[in-house]
């Protein structure tokens, strides 16, 4: 596998930074991209202290300018003559809901959260097509189930959800693997780069104050029990690595049962074995 290259965006913190560092663990050359390479110390660090900074390549690629991503995948392939993975991890969180929200917050969530994912994933798939590589895409449980206050970010995850669900029989058509990977909450700097004033913001609520209050209450206590971004970072590189991946995969069994109480299907296997009958060209039944 040392000759395999997987590109992470979002790696300056969080998931990104732990999946980037174990990759290079598992024998991947990492290219592990952020919009501002200058925050990459604590990624450095995490590569040096694991022994894998030779396997560790740092670069800048910002999700929502397009020609950013075009640039950063050009260098790649033309530096290591290959790409073999793609991890879409770079992703920004939004409390607030529809009435009080401006809508330039809810269309951002959208360009950061969706666009931006659907952007990397258009400009790598020539190259995954080549090597037969694999796409691996890091949504939400929030991706799955509706949240409070969580409207804008939630929207964005269910349409990446579903824009990976209907990629995946294509994908495979062509030898891609596409799997997408559903953390619950996550101790991580994701949360805190929010950069949310509770009190000013429930102060703001008006008449949502106190589902607000219980949201907040509530969510809190649950970040404190939650996973370290090491140990959602692991089912990344189960998915980069498994010899066949399922398309849906939850962190924590947590997740698992968070994300039963809406998916009964709960690898996605069964959605997508009838999507593969779709573009396999079999009868309709029934």
């Amino acid at each position: 596998m040392t000759d395999r290259t997987v590109l992470i965006t979002g790696t300056s913190s969080g998931i990104g930074l732990a999946a980037a560092v174990g990759a290079a663990r598992a024998g991947w050359k990492v290219v592990a991209t952020m919009r501002d390479p200058r925050k990459a110390d604590a990624l450095l660090k995490a590569a040096a202290e694991a022994g894998v900074s030779d396997a560790v390549q740092v670069e800048r690629l910002d999700v929502t300018d397009a020609e950013s991503v075009t640039a950063c995948l050009a260098e790649v392939v033309a530096e290591h003559g290959r790409l073999d993975a793609v991890v879409n991890n770079a992703g920004a969180g939004h409390l607030g809901t529809v009435e009080q929200d401006d809508m330039s917050a809810v269309r951002r969530a959208m360009e950061v959260n969706y666009f931006g994912v659907v952007e990397v994933t258009r400009a790598a798939l020539p190259h995954l097509r080549a090597t037969r590589g694999r796409l691996v895409t890091v949504t939400s449980v929030g991706g799955v189930i509706g949240q409070p206050f969580n409207e804008a970010y939630c929207a964005a995850k269910f349409a990446v959800e579903g824009f990976m669900e209907s990629l995946v029989p294509v994908a495979a058509s062509v030898g891609v693997d596409v799997s997408v990977v559903e953390p619950g909450a996550v101790a991580s700097e994701f949360v805190a780069a929010l950069g949310i004033d509770i009190p000013a913001l429930v102060a703001a609520a008006g008449s949502y104050a106190p589902a607000l209050q219980a949201y907040i209450a509530r969510t809190q206590q649950s970040f404190g029990n939650a996973q370290t971004p090491a140990e959602a970072a692991a089912a990344v590189i189960d998915a980069l690595t498994a010899e066949r991946p399922p398309f849906r995969i939850q962190t924590s069994d947590w997740a698992r049962d968070f994300t039963a109480t809406k998916l009964a299907d709960r690898d996605g296997s069964a959605v997508q074995s009838l999507m593969t009958a779709w573009v396999e060209g079999e009868e309709l039944g029934g």
